[in-house]
């Protein structure tokens, strides 16, 4: 659990201790309970480490084993530990207290570059070898941990963070406009199609699921894991497929309680994240351990102007399961004062880098600053669940139904589905009908088309339409893709997953916390997707095996809520409003500068503002309008502040 560090030099260079404490001292905004360094003529690795587990306290790191000739820096919490320990045939006495740097060192020695495929957990390492000269690495299958490097003119360097690869003599700080690009024409939550690149052109990151080899000078990148669809488990009823489900998701959830601090939870009103609380608080009931749940709700004189089917502030529901599942340590916040417009800047700071994700800013911010205070070492979430554990798209399965002409079942699941979100047959029906058979619509809707916020003339330079629709991405947030689609490119695709790792990592380093999500972990991911679509959705229940598994875990009222989902983030613009006029005042200086015109189609912006620019409604939170003017000003802050030279 670390920051960790490096520079090698090739062609017998030796490596200036100096530069390396250089990358060491800017890690030092970070919290640490222990700051250690490794390092000889070659190279130097140094490790910037906070004690998250049992085993890490006073751990040495960088870790070096002598008789292996092996030294290891590690940003790791390894989750599958007694199966490691059989496979690697650690002797029972030592298994209490190896590190889990440790073990990714006798994975490598055992596998070698194969090992990452054994490990299941949050990771990020780099192992050098001094026998053969090399210096190898790895990041976890989705990339919940980050790793940078830059390798130019015969020298190679890595860290967990960008900022201190650019205090290096052989980095310059120039912008990659290719990123830049993708950034501003990608409509969808992630910044660029190239996993590899960054907003600094010297600057890479090694993409979730791969290792990284340098020899020589030579850097070699391979995908070491990718997720099979085709493999489906054949179980020979519903209770079956439960058990199992609840079997490897307790797992999941246990081995990421595992801390000498506190254990704290993401909790909002739904089926995922009270799923992972549930499970997490029965388990650390028997350790004589309270979980401490942590959950926004809107401010005060905030009016839900959101649909009937959807709640703005969950607080009731997130009460009934804090209740029903007990041993759980509730906080509500409201961050009143905090917006997505006042924390543009700490959150520029922390990313190191322009992001998307403004609605939710705040809260996210605010609750690992909470749990800071209360000592909270492990934080759990359930980001991920709306793929695995909790999937199961009901008119999604109709349709296919539907294409496939199983009529007699098709009708029965929309009656029954109809019955239980009470809507009538009829429309349910006409809406399938819609999704199974598009060429019968007479007009193509076209009225939600996503406007381009990125320079028409940059766009062409730099060719990112044609490189979107390589890529299968539509730039005005058009998709032809159906939800079966769409789940399988969120697992092949690698670029979806950077931007949760990316401030995970970022936020857990400046608030000496892990941001742990038990709905990502390799065996549920591998399990949910080899679950037969017909466990997902039946008798008229979407999502149905989390709701049937959950039985006596969570409390009916959520568990088989079908009628109600939660919105966050609902009230964003209504907290701006003592902000407003300067927030109108900064778009418009946006629009005026010229330098950020090369960059952002200003003609749309100003459309935009024109929407928006008079007294703020909160419904325009979630309109396009005011996400491109979010967006565009999040560049021009970034750009202005890293780049341009003013403010």
């Amino acid at each position: 659990m670390s920051a960790i560090a490096g520079i090698l030099h090739f062609n017998n260079e030796p490596v200036n201790p100096e530069a390396g404490m250089k990358l060491m001292q800017s890690l030092s905004r970070y919290p640490a309970d222990a700051v250690q360094t490794w390092h000889n003529q070659q190279i130097f690795l140094g490790c910037h480490s906070q004690w998250i587990t049992p085993e890490s306290i006073r751990e040495q790191l960088p870790f070096y084993d002598y008789e292996k000739q092996l030294v290891i820096a590690s940003d790791a919490i390894i989750d599958n530990r007694k199966e490691l320990f059989e496979r690697l045939q650690v002797h029972h006495a030592q298994q209490k207290e190896m590190s889990d740097s440790q073990i990714i060192l006798l994975a490598y020695e055992k596998w070698g570059e194969e090992c990452p495929k054994y490990l299941v957990g949050d990771f990020a390492f780099m192992i050098w070898d001094e026998k053969k000269r090399k210096l190898f690495g790895a990041r976890d299958f989705s990339g919940c941990r980050t790793l940078y490097y830059t390798n130019k003119n015969n020298h190679f360097a890595f860290c967990t963070v960008i900022n201190p690869l650019l205090t290096l003599r052989f980095v310059t700080k120039d912008l990659n406009e290719q990123w830049l690009a993708d950034y501003l024409a990608i409509p969808w939550n992630f910044e660029s199609v190239d996993v590899r690149s960054t907003v600094y052109n010297n600057i890479q990151q090694l993409p979730p699921s791969h290792t990284i080899s340098i020899i020589n000078g030579n850097s070699t990148l391979t995908r070491y894991l990718t997720l099979e669809f085709d493999k489906k488990l054949k179980l020979k009823s519903n209770k079956e497929y439960e058990e199992a489900f609840r079997e490897v998701f307790k797992t999941a959830v246990d081995d990421r309680l595992r801390t000498h601090l506190k254990v704290g939870a993401h909790l909002s009103g739904g089926l995922d994240s009270g799923s992972v609380a549930s499970f997490a608080a029965r388990s650390l009931r028997k350790e004589n351990k309270s979980l401490y749940s942590y959950s926004y709700v809107p401010v005060k004189d905030f009016v839900d102007w959101t649909p009937k089917r959807r709640v703005a502030n969950e607080r009731p529901f997130i009460e009934s399961t804090v209740k029903y599942v007990g041993n759980i340590q509730d906080h509500y916040f409201d961050f009143e004062g905090k917006s997505p417009y006042t924390e543009i800047d700490d959150w520029l700071d922390t990313m190191e880098m322009p992001y998307k994700f403004f609605e939710n800013s705040f809260w996210l911010k605010g609750i690992y600053e909470y749990a800071h205070l209360q000592g909270i070492g492990v934080l759990l979430n359930g980001q991920r669940g709306n793929w695995t554990i909790s999937w199961g798209p009901a008119l999604a399965y109709q349709t296919l139904l539907l294409k496939r002409l199983k009529l007699f079942r098709f009708i029965r699941e929309l009656r029954l589905y109809s019955e239980k979100v009470g809507v009538q047959g009829s429309k349910v029906f006409k809406h399938v009908r819609k999704k199974a058979f598009p060429f019968t619509n007479l007009h193509k809707e076209d009225t939600d088309l996503y406007p381009l916020i990125i320079n028409p003339e940059f766009a062409r330079k730099m060719n990112v339409f044609d490189r979107l629709k390589e890529n299968e991405i539509d730039a005005r947030g058009m998709s032809n893709q159906n939800v079966y689609e769409v789940k399988k490119i969120q697992f092949d695709k690698l670029y979806y997953w950077n931007v949760n790792g990316t401030y995970t990592t970022k936020l857990s380093l400046k608030h000496k916390l892990w941001d742990r999500d038990p709905t990502n972990d390799l065996r549920i991911v591998k399990f949910c997707i080899s679950i037969p679509e017909e466990q997902y959705v039946q008798n008229g229940q979407d999502r149905s095996l989390i709701r049937r598994a959950t039985e006596n875990y969570l409390p009916d009222t959520i568990r088989l809520n079908q009628r109600t989902r939660g919105v966050q983030g609902t009230d964003g613009i209504h907290r701006m409003v003592s902000y407003w006029r300067d927030f109108i005042k900064e778009v418009r200086l946006m629009c005026e500068d010229q330098w950020i015109g090369n960059f952002l189609n200003v003609e749309n912006i100003r459309v935009a503002l024109k929407k928006i620019e008079g007294s703020p409604t909160s419904k325009n939170v979630f309109e396009h309008e005011f996400r491109i003017i979010m967006r565009s000003l999040i560049f021009y802050r970034f750009i202005k502040k890293t780049f341009h030279g003013r403010g």
